[in-house]
């Protein structure tokens, strides 16, 4: 099939979240399939883009554009204020990435198009080429996760109109597409109340276990407790917040030999001043192999508290037999044994102890750890999820043609 995959940002194997998803979904389905890749620059250029080579490899064709670094320009600000077009779809749309679609689709014959994110859909011109939407994270929630937790309430008002916004154009795309897919269970329950009567099923997220395996590495001296993720994604912002300010003081207050690592992109300010005033908060960013950490680490703490997200970090720990403790948040959509494959509580005080027993308890980690990887191995391996994702391509082009 000739497909054509829109995505937000680069597919890179080395970021969090849905840019590996990305990169894996395109490396597995260019076995068997003509990929082109039309995806927007998210932060710097130059940066971004000596990425390309490597997924290139992959693809027909690759076409990349700019958006702007911040969402605050004064434009994005004006257009929010002063149509019904929520921030997030204004600051992720290019009228340039429009018009090379039309041209594309107007020059060539696809079978398909591929959209990874609701808000990559306003690119799309009208057109008979059927649609696929997976729907990494549900945005409005994410978003009014965020506005009830974190602003201020007499913010509140302007914001929410923002999540209503969202929350309009979200569930009209999900009814554009021809074929709509949610990464959990727990997401596809979300999406069938708000859209009642769509058929919507799950293609999952997953992970290359054999390439966690390649790598062998040495545990860090004194043990450390990761978090790993990308900080441009308030989930993980907030998390690491909690890990640090509500979990990890209970933690040096029973073990005084052991370190917090925080590790991934786009650190914010705010953690890095919290890791000035703490020598055993360690920050490793922009990482060149995400496998150093999740290799080097005693634990993968997730305390994430925020919906939606693809639980990647939590599938490539368990990838390379790292134990984890999370929220019921920070797993959901796996379908994990809790206290099996991972220790599991909303409690902060009760996280900090499972932090301690898994650092303490060298037979309940390598446990923890064995039954991790058997699970993720059996669950999510990159290639049985594209296999499933060519049968829906396979069918959805068997009806059109009838």
């Amino acid at each position: 099939m000739k497909i054509l995959m829109l995505v937000p940002f680069l597919p890179i194997n080395q970021m969090s979240g849905g840019q590996t998803r990305w990169y894996h979904l395109i490396k597995y389905l260019s076995k068997n399939h003509q990929i082109t890749v039309m995806s927007l620059i998210r932060g710097d250029r130059d940066k971004e883009t000596a990425y390309l080579p490597e997924i290139k490899k992959y693809c027909d064709k690759i076409m990349v554009f700019d958006r702007p670094k911040s969402p605050w320009t004064l434009r994005n600000l004006l257009l929010t204020l002063v149509t019904f077009n929520p921030l997030v779809v204004i600051r992720n749309f290019s009228m340039d990435e429009k018009r090379a679609i039309k041209k594309e689709l107007d020059e060539n014959k696809y079978d398909l198009i591929h959209a990874e994110t609701f808000y990559v859909m306003p690119h799309i011109p009208k057109t008979k080429v059927p649609t696929v939407l997976v729907e990494p994270t549900i945005e409005f929630s994410v978003y009014k996760h965020y506005v009830d937790s974190e602003v201020p309430f007499f913010l509140k008002p302007i914001y929410l109109f923002d999540v209503i916004k969202l929350k309009y154009w979200e569930k009209r795309y999900w009814w554009q597409a021809d074929r709509l897919f949610a990464v959990s269970s727990e997401d596809r329950e979300v999406m069938k109340k708000e859209i009642p009567g769509k058929n919507i099923g799950i293609i999952p997220n997953g992970v290359d276990v054999s390439y966690f395996e390649e790598k062998k590495m040495a545990k860090k001296s004194p043990p450390r407790i990761l978090y790993h993720g990308d900080y441009k994604w308030m989930q993980n912002v907030e998390a690491v917040n909690i890990l640090i300010k509500d979990i990890w003081p209970k933690v040096k207050k029973e073990l005084s030999d052991v370190k917090l690592w925080v590790s991934g992109r786009s650190v914010p300010p705010q953690i890095l001043e919290l890791a000035k005033k703490d020598k055993d908060i360690v920050i490793s960013e922009s990482l060149k192999d995400n496998r150093d950490a999740f290799k080097a680490a005693s634990v993968l703490v997730t305390p994430i508290m925020s919906p939606g997200g693809t639980r990647l970090k939590v599938l490539e720990a368990m990838a390379s037999d790292l134990p984890v403790v999370s929220t019921p948040i920070g797993v959901a959509g796996l379908d994990i044994k809790k206290g099996k494959h991972a220790l599991v509580s909303s409690d902060f005080d009760e996280l900090a102890k499972m932090t301690v027993k898994v650092l303490t308890n060298q037979e309940l980690a390598k446990s923890l750890a064995k039954n991790g990887k058997e699970f993720v191995a059996e669950n999510f391996d990159w290639q049985s999820i594209v296999k499933k994702l060519e049968r829906v391509y396979s069918d959805l082009l068997t009806r059109k043609n009838k």
